[in-house]
């Protein structure tokens, strides 16, 4: 509803932890961005993404022409790819070192996002790797200045302090929160998301959506937390169906960048808890998961374990998708299934079966969960007990539709 008030063109200034330019052109700004880094001391920098996004959202021939206006040399690492894997981070630390790169942008998706912050670490701590990064065999307090230049409306990871990378070997995804990953500068321009594929704009708005019911039902969430929450869900359900049907339409791009980045500040205050420590094992077992995707499966059962715990807040979080909630436990199924019936609605319709998944699969995803690093800490916050027969529990029930 802001286009009501706001001109989708002024670009305004967002501060959180980050100084995050949100606004149709604010990629414009990467021009005062790249002067302020100039000034900070970064003469060098190092450029990570995946192989097509950085051209194909436009973005890179701004980019290139504010770096060389304000003086600052850079490489380009564009390996990248879905849910990063450890291999890459070290293989671009590499490229960064012997550049001698003082700074990191990240241009894309959570992926090259998540992937410049730990290289923005790793610069800074000579030696290490990204899996002891990821193994937590060390706490990081410092990390090199970060550009993240967002393409899609889901991660908010460029307004939060939380990266993610996975360790095939160990088939382990892990999550690391510092202080000192809040991206310096952030741009959040609406204009260079009209490239998304549809898969992309439906599944990155389900990630949207699961930061904001996670973050407003952990045991540590806050009023901060639930007010962010509350809105996203109501954005995403006004404006992914026009996003959906027209790609084109900016109105709806405007609402969903704003609302995840809104929802990657609420669980940056409220944290996380099952859907996404149950989710780290789908595409850590198999990377060809879309991260949104594993979590809009899980989500419907999550929900039908947590509901008569945090009926009250959950009836009004989700009243845009399930109207009426009286937030009495007795709705813990009703509202499973309407969230279901919802996500089936905009095309988020596959279950576990439909990624590969069966019966058979299910101790091992459980192991998982209780031996991945971080995963375990993010069930410490969940709203129930989190035993290892409640994990398999929703796992089962996220086999095949409720519905």
């Amino acid at each position: 509803m802001m286009e009501k008030y706001l001109n989708l063109n002024d670009v305004k200034e967002i501060r959180a932890r980050s100084l995050i330019y949100f606004g149709c052109g604010a990629i414009q700004k990467v021009a005062d961005v790249a002067r302020d880094m100039k000034a900070r001391g970064v003469d060098r920098a190092i450029v990570v993404s995946s192989p097509s996004a950085y051209k194909k959202s436009g973005a890179w021939p701004t980019i290139t022409a504010a770096f060389e206006a304000a003086g600052v040399e850079y490489v380009l690492f564009d390996k990248n790819r879905p849910n990063p894997e450890v291999e890459a981070i070290d293989e671009a630390l590499k490229v960064a070192v012997e550049f001698g790169a003082q700074g990191v942008v990240g241009i894309g998706g959570g992926s090259p996002i998540d992937a410049a912050k730990s290289v923005a670490i790793l610069l800074k701590n000579p030696g290490k790797t990204a899996e002891d990064l990821y193994s937590y065999a060390f706490a990081p307090t410092e990390a090199a200045p970060i550009l993240a230049i967002n393409l899609t409306h889901g991660t908010g990871t460029e307004g939060n302090r939380v990266a993610v990378a996975s360790i095939p070997a160990k088939q382990h995804k892990p999550a690391i929160a510092y202080e000192c990953i809040y991206p310096t500068w952030s741009i959040d321009d609406p204009e260079l998301m009209k490239t998304l594929p549809k898969t992309q704009i439906l599944y990155t708005s389900v990630d949207a959506l699961n930061h904001a019911v996670e973050a407003a039902t952990t045991t540590c969430s806050n009023p901060l937390a639930i007010t962010l929450a509350r809105e996203t869900v109501k954005l995403v359900v006004d404006y992914l169906p026009a996003a959906l049907e027209n790609p084109e339409d900016m109105v709806a791009r405007y609402n969903l960048a704003y609302a995840a980045l809104i929802a990657g500040i609420s669980f940056d205050n409220g944290f996380l808890h099952y859907t996404h420590a149950l989710e780290h094992p789908l595409s850590g077992v198999n990377p060809d998961v879309i991260h949104g995707c594993g979590l809009g499966v899980l989500l419907p059962a999550v929900l039908k374990e947590i509901y008569p715990k945090c009926a009250a807040v959950l009836a009004d979080v989700l009243a845009p998708i399930v109207p009426g909630l009286k937030g009495c436990a007795c709705e813990a199924e009703d509202v499973a299934k309407g969230v279901e019936k919802w996500l089936f609605s905009v095309g988020a319709n596959r279950k576990l079966t439909d990624e590969g998944f069966g019966e058979a699969d299910v101790p091992k995803l459980v192991d998982l969960v209780f031996s991945t690093p971080s995963l375990t800490a993010l069930l410490a916050v969940a709203p129930t007990e989190a035993t290892r027969e409640t994990v398999e529990k929703i796992y089962r029930e996220s086999l095949a539709p409720m519905n």
